[in-house]
C-alpha cells in the first residue's frame, strides 16, 4: 500500500479501535505516520517498545492486598492513563516470544493483570519482515490473529510530496527525481551497514544543512546512505552551478533552457521548491509562462511537483493555456 492509503486505511482503523499491525522494510517511516495520524486526530501518542522489556513488564509488580488478602499487580506507569491515544507498539516482532505472548491479552481483550486499557485508546503496532534480515521473531498465529495487517511500500511520487512539505533540500529531490531507484536500495541478501532509505535521505538532509566542510561530505553522507549512493548523489549535485538563474524566471525575466536531462531534474526541484515556499500568483504565472517552452515531461513534472506541495494553480491566468498545451501528457 502507498503511504496516503496506509494513512487513509489506518486512521479508519484507529477510530473503530481495530489492532492493526503495520509491516514495512526499515527507514520508510511506518512511525512517522502512526505519530502523525494521532496529531491530526488530537490524541495522545504513547510509543511502547516491546523488545525492551522483559515478559512482567506489562502485566505491572505484584503485590499483597491486606483488605482482600490477595496478590495484585501494580500497573506499570508508562501505560496510557489519558482519554484517547494511540498505543504504538513499534518493532513487536523483535520482541521475544515471551514478550509477545504477554501482549496477547493486552491487545485482544485490552485489558492486562489489573489494568484496563482506556476505551478511547486504539492499539497499533509495526515492525519489519522476517525477509528483511531484521532481528525479528517469528510471530505466533495467535498473536498475529489478533490484528489486521497492513503492509507499505515506498513510492517515489508519495515520498516527493512529504520532501517539499517537510523542507528537504532541493538536491535532494532533484536527484531522487532523476534517479527514483536511489530513494530505497535495501537489499536483505547484502551485508552492509548503510543504505539509503527515505529516513537516511532524511539524514542527509542534515548533514547538508549541518555546515559540514565540503572534504567531509562524501564520507559523512556515505554512512547514512552508502558510498556508491553518495558518490552517484554528489556528482549530481554538481550540476546546480549550471542551472539558469532561478530569480530571473520567477521575476519573469528572460532566462535560459538547459538541454542536459540532468540539469532540467535539477532545475525542476529548484523551480518547485520556491513556488512551495512562496506561492504568489505572480511567481506561479511566470514559472507557467516558461515552462511553455521546457521541453514537455519537465514541464508536466514541474507543475504536478507543485501541486505535490499543496499548491493550488486554478487562480493563474496562464494555467488554462499551460493545460491545453500539455493535455496530450495528462490523459
Amino acid at each position: 500500500m502507498r503511504s496516503e492509503e496506509v494513512t487513509q486505511t489506518l486512521t479508519a482503523m484507529v477510530e473503530s479501535k481495530i489492532p492493526t499491525f503495520l509491516w514495512g522494510p526499515p527507514g520508510i517511516g511506518k512511525s512517522s505516520i502512526v505519530k502523525q495520524i494521532a496529531q491530526n486526530l488530537e490524541m495522545e501518542f504513547i510509543d511502547l517498545r516491546l523488545s525492551l522489556m522483559d515478559p512482567t513488564d506489562l502485566k505491572g509488580i505484584p503485590f499483597y492486598d491486606k483488605e482482600s488478602h490477595t496478590a495484585l499487580w501494580a500497573p506499570p506507569a508508562f501505560l496510557p492513563k489519558g482519554k484517547k491515544g494511540i498505543l504504538f507498539l513499534d518493532e513487536l516482532n523483535s520482541a521475544p516470544p515471551a514478550v509477545q505472548a504477554s501482549a496477547y491479552q493486552l491487545i485482544l481483550d485490552r485489558e492486562v493483570g489489573e489494568y484496563k486499557l482506556p476505551d478511547g485508546w486504539s492499539i497499533v503496532a509495526a515492525g519489519n519482515r522476517e525477509s528483511d534480515r531484521g532481528v525479528v521473531y517469528k510471530m505466533p498465529a495467535p498473536l498475529a490473529n489478533r490484528f489486521v495487517h497492513l503492509e507499505m511500500d515506498v513510492y517515489v511520487d508519495d515520498w516527493k510530496r512529504w520532501a517539499f512539505s517537510a523542507g528537504i533540500d532541493e538536491r535532494i529531490i532533484a536527484y531522487i527525481g532523476y534517479k527514483n531507484e536511489a530513494l530505497f536500495t535495501f537489499d536483505p541478501t547484502q551485508n552492509v551497514k548503510s543504505f539509503a532509505t527515505p529516513r537516511s535521505w532524511e539524514f542527509v538532509n542534515d548533514i547538508l544543512q549541518s555546515g559540514i566542510n565540503e572534504k567531509l561530505l562524501l564520507e559523512s553522507i556515505g554512512g547514512a546512505i552508502g558510498k556508491e549512493a553518495a558518490i552517484g548523489f554528489l556528482a549530481f549535485s554538481k550540476v546546480m552551478h549550471r542551472l539558469p538563474d532561478i530569480e530571473a524566471i520567477l521575476q519573469g525575466n528572460e532566462a535560459e533552457y538547459p538541454k542536459e536531462v540532468d540539469v532540467l531534474y535539477a532545475l525542476s526541484a529548484g523551480l518547485s521548491a520556491a513556488v512551495i515556499s512562496d506561492a504568489s500568483i505572480e511567481k506561479i504565472d511566470n514559472v507557467l509562462n516558461y515552462s511553455l517552452e521546457l521541453q514537455s515531461e519537465f514541464a508536466v513534472m514541474l507543475v504536478q511537483d507543485i501541486q505535490r506541495g499543496g499548491i493550488t494553480m486554478e487562480a493563474s491566468t496562464l494555467f488554462e493555456k499551460w493545460v491545453q498545451k500539455f493535455a496530450y501528457l495528462l490523459e
